[in-house]
């Protein structure tokens, strides 16, 4: 039992020796590999014994000496962050801001980018961006008061978009789109603009109902008005030859439908006599 214990130890130590030698021939042939791949999406800088090259490399496969030289990437696909920071208007009122950004190296900055600062953009965006963004957001907002800064939203964003290109270009990085999430004030500020806004609702109300009584009151006064017209025009086309006219009509009309026989009694007065003419 004990003679077969030690060959499975044996044949176990066996396949961790073969392991380990196969994982070292991969580290081996990876930093002896005369080759190196640049992906899409990445740009490549060459380093001798740690000094960059100017040479950019595109996406592809590339030679390089082993050891000796090595191929360090640079991500120029677009990045997106977000961040937030207190800000101060230009009527002294506190602000939140939270802004959101889309970015990107320049490829063609990729070499100096990591000279200057190193091969991560992590390290541009802590060492660049965030700064940039903070700086220009404080720099814009102290031009407008509070209110300004609700009801001209976009032209503040613009004024700082530009702002922060012009900070980022410097440092070949290209800003896609910049977008201002949130502004935020104290609760008493709030409070003050939402009671602002009311009573302008309140007030431009309390004015369409004057515009309407208004309109209704002249309405009336011109109905009054087209009413006393017409009866006065009424009035002047009576005249005593109309009225005259009008009971020629008449009498013509009692005329017209008499059938030509005299009532037999009449009220209060003689009667008719029968006059026999034949009497005679």
């Amino acid at each position: 039992m004990a003679l077969s214990n030690r060959f499975e130890n044996v044949g176990q130590g066996g396949w961790v020796k073969k392991i380990v030698l196969l994982l070292g021939a991969i580290l081996v042939v990876a930093v002896l590999a005369p080759v190196a791949i640049v992906p899409a999406g990445s740009r490549g800088v060459m380093t001798t014994f740690g000094s960059a090259r100017d040479a950019l490399y595109e996406p592809g496969l590339h030679f390089r000496w082993p050891i000796a030289q090595s191929m360090n990437l640079m991500n120029v696909q677009i990045q997106n962050g977000e961040g937030e920071g207190e800000a101060a208007s230009k009527d002294l009122q506190t602000v939140h801001t939270k802004v959101a950004i889309n970015y990107h190296l320049d490829p063609a900055f990729a070499v100096e980018a990591f000279k200057s600062v190193g091969p991560s953009t992590d390290i541009l965006a802590q060492r660049i961006i965030i700064p940039a963004t903070h700086e220009s957001v404080k720099a814009v907002t102290a031009l407008f008061t509070a209110e300004e800064l609700i009801t001209q939203r976009t032209l503040v964003r613009d004024q700082i978009s530009s702002l922060l290109k012009q900070k980022m270009v410097r440092h070949g990085l290209i800003l896609d789109e910049f977008n201002l999430i949130n502004f935020a004030f104290s609760k008493s500020f709030s409070d003050a603009i939402e009671n602002k806004v009311k009573a302008e609702q309140q007030k431009q109300q309390a004015e369409r109902d004057l515009q309407r009584l208004q309109v209704e009151a002249q309405q009336k006064v011109v109905g009054a008005k087209a009413e006393a017209e017409s009866l006065a025009l009424q009035r002047l086309q009576i005249t005593p030859e109309l009225l005259s006219l009008r009971r020629i009509e008449n009498e013509r009309a009692a005329i017209a439908k008499w059938d030509g026989k005299l009532p037999s009694v009449t009220s209060g007065a003689t009667p008719f006599i029968n006059v026999d003419r034949t009497a005679k």
